[in-house]
């Protein structure tokens, strides 16, 4: 019962105690005890129990009671890290035992074995149960015995073994009452469909196996440990790191397993390493390897030092001893048939580089660059750096190329089975070390035009195809609606100025609940896209379009000057120095947005000067007259472009790659040409834009007060040929997909506009923070602007700065007076500026509205 109904069992087993029981009874009660607080409790309450257990079955002269609680108590020492007392008391219970019992035993061992990370003896044991427990027609033991054979197949790379042991184990487990070993053997899937390259269905089984676990109220440090794995792959190394600090405190706060803690601390580690913290990862990592050692656990503390030694590499400690050590744990890997073994020797051989040994930094290489042909997406990942490196120093810029594209092909391949958009952005991180390279070579070899496709190869990665479409799941739609409800009254509540803590604690549940069901998408099969084609792009931009594409190469900004059948290459500032200005302009631009302030004019203007200068040095001077589109990276999202002296005056507008821009140039407006006006409550002017522009399009669906509620607002927007939106806007930086414009029933999330079929041709949203982004993964970007883009837009006028509500309104008009006359949305918005008052309130509104897209 302790894995069928853990609570009842406990409780069950400590009845039968109080009654004076016969010493058999005895036995079986402290051993159920002793199990209970093994696996979900206290572990020196455990061995208490378990040691009882042990005295009561000699008493009873039972050897076979006495050989199953030394299998027992044998599990809990090693999980205790008191190595040799656990695995010597397995060897002993094997030696009493008999028959079926002895395979149980030997069932124990075998997961001990698991445990301290020897697979090869773990095999070989679990081999010689199955056979006796199928005989015995002992169906919850085989199946036990099953799923572990399967997570030991895992940890040595043997995927197709492991599924069809799992598959075998999971019909026993359905006709079966053990509940917490269903759950364990729906965790074991999630790890395998990770394994296999799912994480969309890793996550998904994951959460159910804790869903199962919750209801049995038992403690889940393992599946912690493999969604943190999990969490990490995806590009979600923060998270990761959270899931596991939390894990540890909760398993501190019980006394729990001596081996789950050392590998919490390996998990967090791995994650404080992935999340750019390597003074974090070294101190995990290092007391890691100190209790892995004491535990005598070799696998495991090979993994560890491997961590350690790539943090003190991050953290900037080069030297022939992190080489030899890293090598060390490269042929100790390979020893133990780790699949890790080709990240061991990739950082040895980075490492090697940094200092100049190339023949040294060749032999690593090439021992890591075989894993490129087979395993795991990212195993396959790790094999193309390595080749990418080997080539690099070997001088040869075309063998990095093709290895680069090798390994980045792996990665769009890997990323469209993602679903999700956040997560196709996050897993860009795994390639960000082959797009560097790949772009320095492209320079060295083949010039601006090169730099350009390797710029764009990587460029908006996320925004190549639309996300996956929310499925009709109305668990989803159920947990959104309530979403809406709570953030609306939690919002009221604020307004009154009442605390809101229990409303806030359920608004973040919802969250957890609608991020998770949305990480859950499978994405569609790779299609392989549309190329960038440098000429195409050069066809289309003609004779008087520029277009600005920024690549950041060490640090510093290159400017490619794409137009009139060219592609030139100018060097401008550093890229730091550029962000640190930006955040100055951003700060002028709130204190312009209220009166009184003009006299911050000339020091905003100012910033803008020296903006150009770090952003597009000299090319500023052969932008020549026309239309221009910039193209910068994500982490200068934030810059108002229309600030800087060259662009002030100019049709200007900005994508997040050339190919975005492609897309949305050849992107047709619907047919029926449907206007759309959305008023949202609250605003300080009423959305007075609104009814004239109701008046200008006689025809319009104009959706205010009560109507503009989230249903009915994207049912208009779905496939509508210009929507105006009036709303408050909130960017939220610590979930941008939750970013969101305010309706009469709650907010407006990215999420809802992901499930729109068509998004409207053209968008315009007159409110604050509507243009803001969060950036992930390598130079990826999250927000309301670029869900919009991928779905159907191909145009967007939107705000990156808080701004005068009043200032807006005659922005906003005069816009549309410029698409009655048929000019796109950046000749209207370059218009409209030009037609505010000069003071510095209507100025400072114009700069901080950009037109994105190429509408």
């Amino acid at each position: 019962m302790v894995f069928a109904a853990p609570g009842e069992a406990l409780a069950g087993a400590e009845e039968v105690l109080r009654g004076r029981p016969a010493p058999l009874h005895a036995s079986v009660a402290h051993q159920v005890i002793g199990i209970w607080q093994r696996d979900f409790g206290d572990m020196r309450l455990a061995l208490s129990h378990l040691r009882r257990a042990r005295a009561w079955a000699a008493r009873a002269e039972s050897a076979e009671r006495e050989a199953d609680v030394l299998a027992t108590l044998g599990v809990a020492l090693v999980h205790a890290g008191r190595t040799r007392q656990g695995m010597d008391a397995l060897r002993r219970g094997v030696e009493r035992g008999s028959g079926h019992t002895r395979a149980r035993v030997l069932f124990r061992l075998a997961y001990s074995w698991w445990v301290l990370g020897h697979h090869r003896e773990a095999l070989e044991d679990v081999r010689r149960a199955i056979p006796v427990l199928r005989q015995a027609d002992d169906v919850i033991w085989t199946a036990r015995a099953l799923t572990l054979r399967a997570t030991v197949h895992l940890a040595l790379g043997s995927v197709d073994r492991a599924d069809s042991d799992f598959a075998a184990a999971e019909a026993l487990w359905e006709t079966t009452g053990q509940e917490h070993d269903k759950a364990d053997s729906v965790e074991s899937r999630g790890l395998a469909a990770f394994r296999a390259g799912d994480v969309p269905v890793a996550l998904r089984l994951l959460d159910e196996a804790e869903e199962r676990y919750a209801k049995l109220g038992t403690p889940t440090f393992m599946l912690s440990i493999r969604r943190c794995e999990v969490l990490m792959a995806a590009g979600l190394a923060a998270e990761a790191l959270a899931e596991a600090d939390t894990a540890l405190d909760a398993l501190d706060g019980i006394g729990g397993q001596s081996t789950r803690r050392a590998e919490l601390l390996l998990a967090a580690a791995r994650a404080a390493r992935l999340a750019d913290e390597p003074g974090t990862a070294i101190a995990r990592a290092a007391l890691a390897v100190r209790l892995f050692a004491g535990q005598r656990r070799t696998w495991w503390e090979a993994h560890a030092r491997l961590v350690l030694i790539g943090a003190r590499h991050a953290a900037g400690r080069g030297s022939g001893r992190l080489v030899a050590d890293a090598a060390a744990v490269a042929e100790q890997l390979v020893a133990l048939g780790a699949p890790a073994a080709p990240e061991a020797s990739l950082l040895a051989g980075r490492i090697a580089l940094d200092l100049g040994w190339t023949a040294d930094a060749e032999r690593h290489l090439a021992a890591a660059a075989r894993s490129r042909r087979g395993g795991p997406p990212l195993a396959r990942m790790t094999g193309w750096a390595a080749q990418a490196l080997r080539a690099q120093a070997a001088g040869s810029p075309r063998g990095v190329l093709e290895a680069c594209r090798r390994g980045l092909d792996v990665l769009d391949d890997h990323r469209m089975t993602l679903g999700a958009s956040e997560l196709r952005a996050r897993a860009t991180a795994q390639g960000a070390e082959l797009a560097a390279l790949a772009q320095k070579a492209g320079m060295v070899s083949g010039g601006p035009r090169r730099l350009l496709v390797w710029s764009e190869r990587w460029r908006a990665t996320a925004l190549s195809a639309p996300p996956t479409r929310p499925p009709a799941d109305p668990a989803l739609l159920s947990d959104m609606t309530a979403y809406r409800e709570i953030a609306a009254r939690a919002e009221e509540s604020r307004m009154e100025g009442r605390p809101v803590p229990a409303l806030e604690r359920e608004q973040r549940r919802l969250e957890r609940e609608i991020r998770s069901r949305t990480l859950h998408m499978r994405g569609a099969a790779p299609d392989g896209g549309d190329r960038f084609d440098a000429r195409r792009l050069l066809a289309r931009l003609g004779e008087d379009v520029r277009l600005v594409e920024l690549a950041v190469l060490d640090g510093r900004v290159q400017v490619l000057l794409c137009g009139r059948g060219r592609v030139r290459r100018f060097e401008a500032g550093l890229l730091a120095a550029a962000e640190t200005e930006a955040e100055h302009v951003q700060a002028g631009l709130r204190r312009l947005a209220h009166p009184g302030a003009q006299a911050r004019l000339p020091v905003v203007e100012a910033a803008g000067r020296r903006l150009e200068e770090l952003l597009l040095g000299p090319a500023a001077a052969h932008l020549g007259d026309g239309p221009v589109v910039i193209v910068p990276p994500g982490r200068l999202h934030r810059v108002p472009w229309a600030l800087l002296p060259s662009l002030r005056e100019r049709v200007l507008s900005v994508s997040p790659s050339a190919s975005s821009w492609l897309r949305a140039k050849e992107t047709a407006p619907p047919r029926g040409g449907r206007q759309v006006l959305v008023r949202g409550p609250g605003l300080a002017t009423g959305g007075a834009e609104v009814p004239e522009l109701a008046g200008r399009y006689g025809g319009a669906t104009v959706l205010e007060h009560e109507d503009a509620t989230v249903p009915r607002v994207l049912t208009e927007l779905d496939g509508a040929v210009l929507a105006h939106i009036a709303a408050h806007g909130a960017f939220r930086a610590d979930g941008p997909l939750f970013s969101s414009l305010r309706m009469a029933d709650g907010p407006l999330i990215v999420h809802d506009f992901e499930r729109l079929d068509r998004s409207p041709y053209r968008i315009i949203l007159s409110c604050c923070d509507t243009a803001r982004f969060a950036s992930v993964g390598a130079d990826e970007l999250l927000g309301l602007v670029t869900a919009l883009l991928p779905l159907g837009t191909a145009g967007v006028v939107a705000c990156s700065a808080p701004v005068n509500d009043a200032a807006v309104v005659p922005l906003m008009l005069a816009l549309h007076e410029g698409l009655d006359r048929g000019l796109s949305l950046a000749e209207a918005l370059r218009d409209a500026r030009g037609a505010l008052p000069r003071d510095a309130l209507h100025r400072a509104t114009g700069w901080a509205f950009t037109a994105f897209g190429a509408a």
